[in-house]
């Protein structure tokens, strides 16, 4: 499908795996190459598992992007991680997220959108560190997490920066459980099976329902804010 990102279909479960060699940058081209995934996904009808490469989920935005300080481009990276989001938060089958490591910045926002979180064993970070590198946390972000953590976690995470293990991101909402390394893969199709069994069509209408404030605020965070316009002003 692309060199960052492979499909694979079986069951009526389609596997999304990211792999750029190295951190699972969200640049451009790697959010562009997972939007088609979704699209194929969409066509297929299937339940998903987006995963990452072993021991890094994703660790966040391309900075360099953001470093190149042109607006159009970085307007461009953030337009298509927030639409992901929704996309997964308002997604017509069940998604499961299998964290293979760290989650980090957008790497946790796409954690959180997800129905089920699946992380793994280890000495991994997860966690929202924006405001530690000098980044103003975007609204859609904030309106996720206020949806997806617990208050006390919610602060923490976005006005502090807080970075958690995965047993401490369980306790938080970024995930919903953790197992062993070796053990992602089958526990994540296991998930799936399981999920497959939802009848479809009240499965999503439930799940519009039950997230209609979030997605809206979601939807129009992006529409004001994530412009050429706002990203160029102070």
């Amino acid at each position: 499908m692309s060199e960052l990102v492979s499909y694979e279909l079986d069951g009526g479960i389609a596997r999304i795996a990211m792999d750029d060699g190295k951190r699972n940058v969200f640049s451009p081209a790697m959010l562009r190459a997972v939007h088609d995934a979704f699209d194929e996904a969409e066509r297929d009808e299937a339940v998903v598992i987006l995963t990452g490469r072993e021991g890094c989920f994703s660790a966040g935005f391309d900075l360099n992007v953001f470093a190149a300080g042109e607006p159009g481009p970085a307007v461009e990276m953030l337009r298509l991680g927030a639409t992901l989001v929704e996309r997964i938060l308002a997604f017509n089958r069940p998604v499961v997220v299998a964290c293979s490591g760290h989650a980090v910045a957008a790497g946790a926002f796409v954690t959180m959108a997800a129905d089920l979180r699946i992380g793994v064993e280890g000495s991994f970070k997860l966690g929202l560190n924006e405001v530690k590198i000098g980044l103003t946390v975007p609204w859609f972000v904030i309106e996720l997490a206020r949806y997806r953590l617990t208050p006390t976690h919610f602060d923490r995470s976005v006005a502090s920066a807080a970075v958690f293990t995965p047993a401490e991101a369980m306790q938080a909402g970024f995930l919903d459980r953790v197992v062993a390394a070796d053990e992602l893969r089958a526990q994540s199709v296991q998930a799936a099976r399981a999920l497959l069994e939802l009848n479809a069509n009240a499965h999503t209408e439930t799940k519009l329902r039950a997230r209609g404030a979030v997605l809206q605020a979601v939807r129009e965070a992006i529409e004001s804010e994530l412009t050429v316009e706002s990203l160029a002003s102070p």
